[in-house]
């Protein structure tokens, strides 16, 4: 059943996986976390730069896929010009090193814009609370950082 796709054409679906799914789920946090700093700039234009930075957190995700879509390109040398011949079970291995950031991805970035714009009603009661209001989406990063290793690491490792 593997060989039905090339290694190489695992290799690319892995890295087109990682890519895309945590680019969709950073697309789809930042927008929720965008809809709650909207409301709050309207009311206070001055707590713009504050929800600026809490909608923009779950862009990071799509920034990791992006990062492991160009590993694993460059890995089989489709950025190098060097094309390298992958046996099926070879690209197979690189498909599955890509899942962790790209399920992960998705996942963490949309639970990280919901966290944000949860933290961003607590900049509309309490600006001066910002640190704290910072500290609930980053505990969220930390699951898309470990998987980002875990990609990382296991493409390298190949």
């Amino acid at each position: 059943m593997l060989e039905a796709i090339s290694g190489n054409g695992w290799a690319i679906l892995g890295a087109a996986l990682a890519a895309g799914l945590a680019g969709c789920g950073s697309g789809l946090g930042v927008g929720i976390a965008g809809q709650a700093a909207a409301g709050v700039v309207s009311e206070d234009p001055n707590k713009f730069a504050q929800v600026l930075v809490l909608q923009l957190l779950p862009g990071t995700q799509g920034i990791y896929g992006l990062l492991v879509a160009f590993i694993t390109l460059s890995k089989i040398g489709l950025l190098g010009g060097g094309l390298v011949d992958l046996a099926a079970a070879d690209g197979f291995m690189i498909f599955a090193a890509c899942l962790p950031i790209a399920i992960a991805g998705l996942g963490s970035a949309i639970a990280q814009g919901r966290c944000s714009a949860a933290s961003i009603g607590i900049i509309v009661k309490k600006p001066d609370q910002f640190g704290k209001a910072m500290i609930f989406p980053a505990m969220v990063e930390t699951y898309a950082i470990l998987s980002l290793l875990v990609s990382i690491l296991a493409i390298t490792s190949l």
